[in-house]
């Protein structure tokens, strides 16, 4: 059996598009999402329509949570609101009712971030200095240790890992479809990026006595989602689109 596996689309719908093309192509059927759908200089209503019609199992993102708060009164950042303004009430009832985790039956236990939270990073630790280091075995099986499944699905940092446990668990984390690189003021200010701008996924496959994950990169018209997301007035998105670098951090 073969699971496609997606996060952090973002809205991006020629990354996705892109994605979903490869997808066909390898005759791959079964696909979950790990959250983060919509949050992106975009027009959103491409991507949202995919995911209503196709119904992949999907867990909550912390930015889709962040499109709900729109209207709350709680503070949100411009992309929330611009997003928001474009999309439906059955795209946000949608949003509303993803859950944090799920279990994909033949392929382990799906979430975001941590099973915990969906806004922190489970293989990834942010630095002082702004750039990021890989979190370690014991690190993540801190993070894990409530869940016992061979096959863990994470997303949340957008950089695409594998790591095996020394207890046999495997972690996957496909990086993300739509987004290659961020900067980012939780926990503290730090920058994420990939090095390229290409659309990302993984591939699971079950082969009986373990998981072989495959990373894959998929180049897509990005120049062009660059151009939209500068159209719509996110410049910094723009940067990291084109590019897959988060550029330098202000001091």
């Amino acid at each position: 059996m073969k699971l496609a596996v997606l996060s952090d689309i973002h809205g991006n719908a020629r990354a996705l598009d892109a994605v979903r093309e490869d997808i066909a192509r390898r005759g791959i059927e079964r696909i979950v999402h790990l959250g983060d759908s919509l949050y992106g200089p975009f027009d959103p209503r491409p991507v949202a329509e995919v995911l209503l019609t196709q119904d992949w199992p999907t867990v909550a993102g912390n930015e889709d949570r962040c499109l709900i708060e729109v209207g709350s009164g709680r503070p949100v950042p411009a992309t929330a609101r611009f997003i928001v303004g474009q999309l439906r009430p059955e795209h946000l009832h949608w949003l509303e009712q993803l859950p944090k985790t799920i279990e994909i039956d033949g392929f382990g236990f799906a979430f975001h971030g941590t099973p915990q939270d969906s806004a922190t990073y489970l293989l990834t630790l942010p630095l002082e200095s702004g750039a990021t280091r890989a979190a370690r075995a014991d690190e993540i099986a801190d993070q894990l240790r409530t869940v016992d499944r061979p096959l863990i699905l994470c997303g949340h940092d957008h950089l695409p890992r594998v790591v095996r446990l020394p207890d046999g668990r495997t972690i996957v984390n496909p990086g993300s479809v739509g987004c290659p690189a961020f900067t980012d003021d939780a926990p503290i200010r730090h920058g994420v990026a990939n090095g390229s701008p290409h659309a990302r996924y993984a591939v699971v496959a079950d082969e009986g006595n373990a998981y072989r994950a495959d990373l894959i990169a998929i180049a897509y018209d990005w120049s062009a989602a660059a151009d939209e997301a500068s159209r719509n007035g996110f410049q910094d998105w723009s940067d990291w689109l084109r590019t897959g670098h988060a550029g330098k951090l202000a001091s």
